[in-house]
């Protein structure tokens, strides 16, 4: 579904992801696990076109995309859930939903999706009048999921779902993200939580400092004594 082949990306000078590569198979959860700086973020910003590739190729069923505008990669079928939420404070929740489709034209399937990112987060449906910028940082964190959802797309990109979340609303979000890839969407995880990354996740992919240097299932890479100490506090 997505191959990423020797993928470089740079600010300026400095060289934030260095040749890697990495595909992404139908059904899949994949992860990428790494350290604060190792290019996690850069990866997925660069997939759906906020930042420009410096070398190498991003081909999303069988289509390069390559430094293609940002909607346009939406409009292929990717959605991006940002590192931090960047949900529209100002806007009320169902607004927020609403924006998610912008680009859809099949109104009733929209109504339909949106009933189904209320079955999945109930709080939602109860806030849905409420600005997005009053939500607890667990609620902002399902209402970016739900945006995405309502895209439709086929891959999402989740950048760090749990970051600064209470443990009881981590495994109630990691919980939804596999009801969300059983029911079809292919997923592409970030996350400095590893134990929870890999415990949800089919493969994984280790990047440090802009390199992948180990890849393999995410069961094996779980017991990898080099994993267990870095990232799992073994």
């Amino acid at each position: 579904m997505l191959e990423i082949k020797d993928l470089h990306v740079s600010y300026g000078a400095i060289k934030a992801v260095k040749g890697i590569s990495f595909e992404v198979r139908e059904g899949e959860i994949v992860t990428l696990i790494g350290a604060n700086g190792a290019g996690k973020s850069t990866t997925l910003r660069t997939i759906s076109g906020l930042e420009a590739t410096a070398g190498g190729t991003i081909t999303f069923m069988g289509q390069n995309i390559n430094n293609m505008p940002p909607h346009k990669i939406v409009e292929l079928g990717i959605s991006h859930v940002p590192e931090g939420r960047r949900v529209f404070t100002n806007l009320s929740v169902i607004d927020n939903l609403k924006l998610g489709a912008n680009l859809r034209k099949d109104k009733e399937a929209v109504k339909k999706d949106m009933k189904k990112v209320f079955e999945l987060f109930p709080i939602l449906e109860k806030r849905q009048n409420q600005l997005a910028g009053t939500l607890s940082g667990g609620e902002q964190q399902m209402l970016a999921v739900g945006r995405a959802l309502m895209t439709k797309g086929k891959l999402m990109l989740l950048d760090e779902p749990s970051m600064g979340l209470a443990p009881m609303i981590v495994e109630n979000i990691f919980e939804i993200i596999k009801e969300i890839n059983n029911e079809g969407t292919t997923i592409l995880l970030i996350e400095q939580n590893a134990y929870m990354a890999l415990s949800i996740a089919d493969r994984a992919y280790v990047l440090e400092t802009g390199n992948i240097v180990l890849e393999g299932s995410a069961s094996d890479l779980a017991e990898n004594d080099e994993i267990k100490k870095a990232y799992l506090g073994a």
